[in-house]
């Protein structure tokens, strides 16, 4: 089980054999690239749900004050932000040690300055005193329901008066669990957008 464990994305040095690939993202004009590799979450593509998130992610107002992307992987929502909102800084954070020299690469790879990507376990090596206006995630589900649940909950402590956080989220793995969450952790929780499945929800820190 622990080798097992060893080879999934949500492993901090996965053991899978290389198996890089440079794949292409289009997205409301903004074009990236991405090289992903085997041990990291969606190698193959940009998962549907990070997609159904960075579509809705576009039309979100939120105070100016940096952005975080929790469990980042080989930075889709990260990099999208961060060339979305060039005068923002967007922190990228994951335990994966594969999925962040992949996004490291990947930002060199996109002319990408505006981020800081680094080793967390969720908030964990996150400044404790640092807040941040927009948190971005599409929680690593097969990591367990505590990691998911700590995500969600200790947005709060690093989101800014009025700041954002964006969850993408099945409901078949714990939408409704994670809507409730949300709702007893900030006092709302929105359904912003439903899509085969995948629920983006929004809850604001007031």
């Amino acid at each position: 089980m622990t080798d097992q464990k060893n080879q999934m994305y949500y492993a901090a040095n996965p053991m899978a054999d290389h198996d890089e690939r440079l794949i292409d993202y289009h997205v409301d004009g903004i074009d990236l690239k991405f090289t992903t590799d085997a041990g990291v979450f969606s190698k193959k593509r940009v998962d549907y749900g990070s997609g159904v998130l960075i579509k809705e992610m576009v039309e979100i107002a939120f105070p100016i004050a940096n952005i975080l992307d929790v469990g980042t992987g080989y930075g889709p929502l990260g990099l999208f932000a961060a060339k979305l909102w060039p005068e923002q800084i967007v922190e990228m954070v994951d335990v994966n040690e594969r999925g962040l020299k992949l996004a490291q690469k990947n930002a060199a790879l996109n002319g990408i300055s505006n981020v800081k990507i680094y080793s967390s376990d969720v908030y964990n090596q996150v400044e404790p005193t640092k807040k941040f206006g927009l948190i971005l995630t599409n929680p690593p589900i097969r990591a367990g329901k505590n990691v998911v649940s700590d995500i969600l909950t200790g947005a709060k402590e690093h989101l800014v008066e009025n700041g954002i956080i964006l969850v993408v989220i099945q409901k078949k793995q714990g939408e409704p669990s994670a809507r409730h969450l949300l709702q007893t952790t900030f006092g709302n929780c929105t359904i912003l957008k439903r899509d085969k499945g995948y629920y983006v929800l929004q809850a604001v820190n007031h």
